[in-house]
């Protein structure tokens, strides 16, 4: 979850999986409660097909191990991994911070990405945010908006979940900014990706009870919401019909 929805996110590591994103977007339902009206899906057709095979990729393999992850790991180590792998999120989130022009979240991420790479050994412990270097939420795809990028039409990706034409291109450069695709070693590189991924999930098995009426409706409309929130830094705008 966005951490713009700070009450409800621990981390964030692209590539993100659908898995991750179904979640993302039931905790984006608590805070913002009407969904968008006359959403821009003129590939519906298909991108409920998309949406099909991920839940069921999500039901018969992503999740089981997920529930056994969360069952077997103690929640300190759990907490760790979370925090290893937010730390080299903060090196994308910098990179769009520059991008934004926000010279004072940039500042406050680059702190917070040398103070948890040393004294938080390797970012496994946030001491950053301990001292009041909260953790701020950009990416590729916030930035083109920022800079007056429309969305486009809505897109469900394989793997990756609900997204936009807008938001598939920034997933391409988020992934390139992902330090990990550059470990030399392609066994570590690999376990890592998988663990990022892993964590993920197993972190919002407890929000799928959340989501109501029509899946694929409900995770469209929460996930635009989201998208609008994060692009205009919390100014959001609420002029929208229930469904």
């Amino acid at each position: 979850m966005p951490d713009a929805l700070r009450p409800f996110h621990r981390h964030r590591s692209p590539p993100s999986t659908f898995a991750r994103k179904l979640a993302c977007v039931v905790a984006s339902s608590l805070l913002l409660t009407s969904p968008v009206s006359h959403a821009n899906d003129p590939w519906e057709s298909a991108n409920t097909r998309i949406y099909a095979f991920n839940k069921l990729l999500d039901t018969w393999l992503l999740r089981p191990v997920a529930v056994a992850y969360n069952n077997v790991m103690p929640g300190v180590v759990r907490q760790g991994v979370g925090n290893f792998f937010s730390n080299i999120d903060d090196v994308n989130v910098l990179a769009n911070d520059l991008l934004q022009l926000k010279l004072r979240d940039a500042a406050s991420d680059s702190g917070r990405l040398v103070i948890n790479s040393t004294v938080g050994i390797g970012g496994i412990i946030d001491v950053a945010s301990s001292v009041g270097l909260s953790k701020n939420e950009e990416d590729f795809g916030q930035t083109f908006g920022r800079w007056g990028v429309g969305s486009g039409p809505y897109v469900m990706l394989p793997f990756f979940g609900p997204s936009s034409v807008r938001d598939s291109v920034g997933l391409v450069l988020d992934t390139l900014f992902n330090p990990i695709q550059y470990h030399n070693d392609d066994s570590a590189r690999s376990t890592l990706l998988l663990l990022g991924q892993l964590d993920d999930r197993a972190s919002v098995v407890a929000m799928e009870g959340l989501i109501s009426g029509d899946e694929y409706l409900f995770i469209r409309e929460a996930y635009l919401q989201q998208r609008e929130y994060l692009v205009n830094d919390g100014a959001y705008n609420d002029d929208f019909d229930d469904f």
